[in-house]
């Protein structure tokens, strides 16, 4: 029997791994585990290790000797073997090394389970796109939408004359940034978000993210805060660009900035000094 699950953040730093019920009736409560890694996509690896089954909210596997390269979000196949009374891990390394938002992925992934599993850090930004990417609507390809009005009440900012500067300048950083933009969009009757708006709902301005997918660099020579040069990016389904991003697209072109040419459905984010 064989399926497939994304790792998330707690099970790396708890060591154990989730295994679905239909899996977990079939397992011993202990057994032998092989996990088949390629570090950072490339070097093949094979190591073995005795695990615990055990049942807490769900089914889990203790002990596992996650690689140091995994991230939140990648996908594990776990295929158990009776004939052998073992149990397989098995990643799949990505053809192209993909960087989502500054973490480097070499494996496959779930988008969103990637948006969900963001660790927003304690910048007041940080935890503005962490209510956005937690707690928002997250869609197939792992961009998010939140309604604008309730990021005062879940992000902790916007309390008082005080909150309320700090959620703006962080809101106008992310927005600056690239991270998010501007869409309209509708609540339904319990509160949650639609994107695009839906008919017969109440109207709301919503906070879109979405994920900035790029290539990784050789090296990768990560750090905290770092100049991004100016680049095109896709905008949610039925968002244009405003006049203002228009014209410093132009501007990057003229200057020989950038080469690409600003296709409908895209936007410009101008070179700009980006935290995270």
């Amino acid at each position: 029997m064989k399926t497939r699950l994304a790792v998330t953040r707690a099970d790396l730093a708890a060591d154990v791994c989730q295994v679905p019920e239909q899996l977990a009736k079939r397992l011993p409560s202990s057994l032998t585990v092989v996990f088949d890694h390629r570090a950072d996509g490339v070097t093949p690896g094979r190591i073995g290790f005795t695990s615990t089954l055990s049942q807490d909210i769900g089914w889990q596997l203790s002990d596992i000797a996650w690689p140091d390269d995994l991230q939140p979000g990648v996908l594990i196949s776990l295929t158990w073997q009776a004939a052998k009374e073992e149990l397989h891990l098995r990643t799949v390394a990505l053809d192209e090394p993909m960087r989502v938002d500054g973490v480097d992925y070499f494996h496959e992934y779930d988008p969103r389970v990637v948006t969900r599993e963001f660790d927003p850090g304690r910048s007041n930004h940080g935890q503005v796109l962490g209510v956005i990417r937690t707690q928002g609507r997250v869609f197939e390809d792992g961009s998010a939408v939140f309604a604008e009005a309730d990021l005062a009440a879940r992000s902790g900012l916007g309390r008082g004359t005080k909150g309320t500067f700090l959620l703006k300048n962080a809101v106008e950083q992310l927005l600056r940034e690239g991270y998010v933009t501007r869409v309209e969009g509708s609540l339904d009757a319990d509160g949650n978000p639609s994107y695009p708006a839906v008919d017969g709902e109440q109207q709301a301005e919503m906070m879109f993210y979405a994920p900035l997918v790029e290539p990784v660099p050789h090296p990768s020579g990560e750090r905290s805060e770092h100049w991004v040069n100016g680049f095109v990016r896709k905008l949610p389904p039925g968002a244009r660009p405003s006049p203002k991003q228009m014209s410093l697209h132009r501007q990057a072109i003229e200057s020989e900035q950038i080469d690409e040419p600003l296709a409908p459905g895209y936007t410009f984010v101008k070179k700009h000094h980006r935290h995270g």
